[in-house]
């Protein structure tokens, strides 16, 4: 899932924290399989009451200086402050450097990073006020895997943290962040995201008409956002910014460079690196565009609901090629963790659960009245699963068991589980496989394009109250 990076441990954060956490999407009510990934943010204080638009100092009666930290901006009710502000621009720019991106300009940086926090900002309200809390186990373990995904140990990732001045409390309450706005994602948008098998027959239909096939093509993007209910005028100027971005890459300029100064994408500080996709991947707009380009074309400015874009054809490639694996037949309890259910009590009912396994209970008499989970109901049956359908955690713990056996207690991102193998097989799954693709590709650009709505509601709703800059 991960990608193993030499560029310091803040600047992969996004890319793996994120990613360990986002996996966990649930196809079919299971939690345990993987379907794809998402994004997140930072943080929040009271107002100030003192505070004014510039750095302030104040005397104590035993002649001290405190100093009041400058607020750039107040959403709803908090605000963000300017050395929140450069603290983000500092770690941005550190990303774009190990990523070879040439940063935008100072003023650009800054207004897309200020941008950025007041989304982030009312997405951690909203968090809140709905009940989403993250608890320390969650945010070790994430920090863990992080760790873990880029081959260090949890001692050389704090040494890593030193040489950058990053304080560790910091680092985990970053931590703690993206994974409630991962948490709010999940409950908010991916929950409520169904794929039928008449979408998945259409699509693979589409493909099946296609001369040579099913295609995954490697992207590169700059989006610029329309808010809701623009004017006229608005929604013109902002067309006008895409051209001017889309003049720029056509001069010659580097489209990565024109990304990271004009895209309002969360990818602008790769170079609006969109990554791999499959066409059911892929916002409809997108699909018709690349139909005729070659590798290394830009297209004209696009629009859809949520702006307009400019993409870039890097590379394409087939995905044709037969599919045979070893299989697994494996069922599952599992008790969740989340903010009803604490660590040690999750822990402390899958044990008992167990204990009443060995005691002479079934498996999936327990299963149906103990796990957490969609497959319940069929005495934990996951079915037959293929190498990298499960969470690695689960993975791991199902290699190692015999048939027939049962695992120890297994702890995954969604909780704590046991598991049993019934039955194992080599099996040509080429036409499942690509169902199963086709289904997760169709979810995950449901997702995405509803999450980018979600953001756009959640910001549009918010108060905020720009501080003018007076120094």
């Amino acid at each position: 899932m991960g990608r193993s990076h030499s560029a310091l441990p803040l600047a992969l954060a996004a890319a793996l924290a994120i990613a360990c956490a986002s996996a966990w999407a649930q196809p079919s009510g299971s939690g345990v399989m993987v379907p794809g990934a998402g994004g997140g943010p930072r943080p929040g204080t009271p107002v100030p009451r003192a505070a004014t638009p510039t750095a302030a100092a104040a005397p104590s009666s035993g002649n001290r200086v405190v100093a009041l930290e400058r607020v750039v901006a107040v959403v709803n009710d908090e605000a963000l402050t300017q050395f929140e502000l450069d603290e983000q621009k500092r770690i941005l720019l550190a990303k774009m450097q190990a990523s070879n991106v040439r940063p935008p300009a100072a003023d650009a940086l800054n207004s897309q990073v200020l941008e950025r926090l007041i989304t982030e900002r009312a997405l951690l309200q909203f968090a809140k006020d709905n009940g989403i809390r993250v608890e320390d186990q969650m945010v070790e373990r994430t920090i863990l895997r992080i760790a873990q995904e880029n081959k260090m140990s949890p001692e050389e990732l704090r040494r890593a943290l030193d040489r950058e001045k990053i304080s560790y409390a910091k680092y985990r309450e970053d931590i703690r962040r993206e994974v409630t706005i991962q948490r709010l994602r999940e409950r908010e948008v991916d929950a409520r995201v169904n794929v039928s098998e008449a979408e998945v027959d259409n699509y693979l239909a589409t493909v099946a008409a296609q001369a040579g096939g099913e295609n995954e093509y490697l992207l590169s993007h700059i989006l610029v956002t329309v808010p809701e209910q623009s004017s006229p005028a608005q929604i013109d100027a902002r067309r006008k910014r895409a051209e001017e971005a889309l003049a720029q890459v056509t001069s010659g300029r580097e489209f990565s460079q024109v990304a990271a100064t004009f895209s309002d994408s969360g990818d602008a500080s790769q170079g609006g690196d969109f990554g791999w996709r499959t066409p059911a991947r892929l916002p409809a707009v997108f699909i018709e565009a690349i139909k005729t380009m070659k590798n290394g074309d830009v297209s004209p400015v696009l629009r859809s609901p949520g702006g307009f874009h400019v993409v870039k054809l890097n590379n394409s490639r087939s995905l044709n090629a037969p599919t045979v694996v070893d299989q697994t037949k494996v069922r599952h309890i599992l008790v969740r963790v989340n903010e009803v259910t604490s660590e040690a009590d999750a822990k402390a009912k899958i044990d008992r659960i167990r204990d009443r396994i060995e005691s002479g209970a079934t498996f999936a008499d327990q299963a149906k009245v103990g796990s957490e989970d969609g497959t319940s109901v069929k005495g934990g049956e996951l079915g037959w699963v293929s190498p990298g359908d499960t969470v690695p955690e689960f993975e791991a713990a199902m290699a190692k068991l015999k048939i027939g056996e049962m695992s120890p207690a297994v702890r995954s991102p969604f909780g704590w589980h046991i598991i049993m193998v019934d039955e194992r097989r080599t099996e040509d799954i080429t036409t499942t496989r690509r169902r199963d693709v086709a289904r997760n590709a169709i979810r995950q650009r449901k997702s995405d394009e509803q999450f980018q709505e979600f953001l756009r509601q959640v910001r549009d709703k918010a108060y905020v109250e720009y501080k003018s800059d007076d120094r």
